[in-house]
């Protein structure tokens, strides 16, 4: 079943980290959101493998927002 990793906070896409067809744990890094000169890293809430990655680089986030589908283990 996929699910989606939504964006906990408006910013701007800084990197993602990860890559289709990677496993992922829950609690793993995913991507790295920047609001207001910070760093936020969003972590993975289930474990599964990267199904599509929804956002590239410098993309303007609102919370909410689909960032990496992930088939659910």
């Amino acid at each position: 079943m996929e699910q989606n990793i939504m964006a906990p906070m408006p910013g701007l896409v800084a990197r993602v980290v990860v890559a289709v067809g990677d496993k992922v744990e829950q609690g793993q890094e995913v991507a790295v959101i920047n609001c207001m000169k910070t760093e936020i890293p969003v972590t993975a809430d289930r474990s599964g493998t990267v199904r599509s990655i929804l956002v590239k680089e410098w993309d303007e986030l609102q919370v909410g927002d689909a960032m990496v589908a992930i088939d659910a283990a």
